[in-house]
């Protein structure tokens, strides 16, 4: 017998998933769990999703999203190249990863214990976007700010890493300007030869 979706379970397994992943964490966070908390069957739950990966990534997409293009808003308002870099990595390296409880750690631990398909489409438009915020601030080439942004975007897995841990250093000020300054001093054309 098929099963028809019905208006409102969805949204409900979405939910349930979404607070269940920032309390417990990707790997500490079971379908069954899921289904419990959305008041549904286990199997039901499959009529809608694939996974609870793929429950995770239509959590993480839009979520994601809604942050860069706040950050893109923000960092339109920041004149100077320099603060404005300084800025876009505190807020990837200490703000985004702290969000919701950590809610990007969710990605870190179901990507790194390989459940699942992981479809690489939506680092990539991540990857995209600092690339052009990087290009903007640093008056590269985007093959270089995309290069950049590949590292940034490294340093950011780790951070989202951490950031559940009792013992993580998360970044600050002080990481933030280095790295910016880094960044600054590796873009500026070389000095002509006297």
């Amino acid at each position: 017998m098929v099963q028809r979706k019905k208006d409102g379970v969805r949204d409900a397994i979405l939910e349930a998933a979404f607070r269940l992943f920032s309390e417990q964490g990707y790997n500490d966070t079971s379908i069954p769990a899921i289904a419990r908390e959305a008041g549904i069957s286990t199997a039901n739950i499959y009529v809608y999703f694939q996974s609870k990966l793929a429950i995770l990534f239509q959590l993480y997409s839009p979520w994601l999203m809604s942050r860069l293009d706040k950050l893109e808003r923000s960092q339109r308002r920041i004149k100077d190249p320099r603060e404005r870099l300084r800025r876009l990595l505190l807020a990837l390296w200490r703000d985004l990863p702290k969000e919701n409880n950590g809610f990007t750690n969710n990605v870190m631990q179901a990507v790194s214990s390989g459940s699942g398909d992981y479809s690489p489409e939506l680092r990539q438009r991540f990857q995209q976007r600092v690339a052009g915020w990087i290009q903007e601030c640093l008056g590269t080439p985007l093959q270089v700010a995309d290069m950049l942004a590949g590292v940034v975007l490294m340093a950011f897995d780790g951070f989202a890493m951490n950031v559940r841990s009792a013992h993580s250093e998360p970044c600050n000020d002080e990481i933030a300007r280095l790295f910016s300054q880094l960044m600054l001093c590796a873009a500026a054309p070389p000095e002509p030869k006297g």
